[in-house]
C-alpha cells in the first residue's frame, strides 16, 4: 500500500514509541509484584512514549495542536491540525505482562479524522488508516466481518474498573447483550478493540466512559473498513461524548438498540 507523507510521520513516530515500549515491557515483566513498583515503572515507560511521540510529530509538522493523555490539551499555531494521541492503551495489561496494549495517533483537520495508527508493539501490529483510502493492517487490507445476526457474533466491551462509576448500568448492557450472542470479550485496550472489529476479529463493541485518545484512530479504522460507528444516542459525539457502539451496519445497529434497552425480568 502507498502512504501519505503524513501517514509515514504517523508510522514512524508510533514504531519509534513502540520499540520504547518493548523495551520498557520485557523489564516490567520482572519487576516484582507490587503495586507501587511496576506501576510507578510503567507511568515512566507511558511519559517516555509519549515524550518520543510529541517530539517526533512536533518536528514533523510544527505548529499543529496535541491532545494527550498525558499533557492534555497543547494548543498549536496552524489552528486546523490537531493530534490526538494516547500513547499507552492498555496500561493495567501492560503492567501485568499481557501483550494486548497500543499506541493511539490520530489526525483531526477541521474538526474530522483523516488519518489514524494504532500500533501493538508486542504483537508488531500496526494498524493505519487513511480517510478515503482504506483500513489496513500491516499492509492487507481490512474490512469488517460480514455476520448479520447477533445470534453468530463475538462482541467486544469495556468493564469499568475500581474507580470508575456506572458500574450498575454497564451491568444492564452486559445483561442486555450477553442474552443475544456468541460470546463476549475484554481484552482492556479500546484501542485495539475497534481495531480488531476493523479487522474483523470481533464482529461489534461497546463501551462508554472513554476519552477522545482512546477512540480516536479506531473510529477512522472502523469507517474505513466499511464498519458503522456512533454514540449512544446514536449520533457523532464519540469524542466528547465518551460512549461508541460499532460493527457492520446490521450489526451496529442490533447492537445499539440491545445495549440501550432495559433489562427485562427473568
Amino acid at each position: 500500500m502507498a502512504r501519505s507523507a503524513i501517514l509515514n510521520v504517523m508510522v514512524q513516530a508510533a514504531m519509534k514509541a513502540g520499540r520504547s515500549l518493548s523495551r520498557d515491557f520485557g523489564e516490567v515483566q520482572n519487576l516484582q509484584v507490587s503495586m507501587k513498583g511496576p506501576a510507578d515503572y510503567v507511568s515512566q515507560a507511558d511519559r517516555k512514549a509519549e515524550e518520543i511521540l510529541f517530539t517526533e510529530l512536533s518536528k514533523a509538522r510544527p505548529g499543529y495542536a496535541f491532545l494527550m493523555e498525558e499533557r492534555g490539551l497543547i494548543e498549536g499555531d496552524d489552528g486546523q491540525h490537531r493530534w490526538i494521541v494516547d500513547p499507552l492503551d492498555g496500561t493495567t495489561n501492560f503492567l501485568h505482562g499481557i501483550p494486548l496494549f497500543a499506541i493511539s495517533i490520530a489526525l483531526e483537520r477541521q474538526g474530522q479524522i483523516v488519518a489514524g495508527v494504532v500500533y501493538n508493539p508486542a504483537m508488531d501490529e500496526l494498524y493505519t488508516a487513511e480517510r478515503g483510502g482504506g483500513a489496513f493492517m500491516n499492509d492487507r487490507r481490512l474490512r469488517v466481518a460480514g455476520r448479520t445476526k447477533l445470534i453468530d457474533t463475538v462482541i467486544g466491551c469495556g468493564v469499568p474498573h475500581l474507580g470508575r462509576g456506572q458500574h450498575g448500568n454497564f451491568l444492564v448492557e452486559l445483561r442486555n447483550v450477553m442474552t443475544e450472542v456468541s460470546g463476549v470479550r475484554r481484552l482492556g485496550s479500546a484501542s485495539l478493540d475497534l481495531a480488531y472489529v476493523a479487522a474483523g476479529r470481533m464482529d461489534g463493541f461497546w463501551e462508554t466512559g472513554l476519552s477522545a485518545w482512546d477512540v480516536a484512530a479506531g473510529i477512522l479504522l472502523i469507517r474505513e473498513a466499511g464498519g458503522f460507528i456512533s454514540d449512544f444516542a446514536g449520533g457523532q459525539n464519540m469524542l466528547d461524548g465518551g460512549s461508541i457502539v460499532a460493527g457492520n451496519e446490521t450489526i451496529q445497529r442490533a447492537l445499539l438498540k440491545t445495549v440501550r434497552k432495559p433489562v427485562t425480568p427473568r
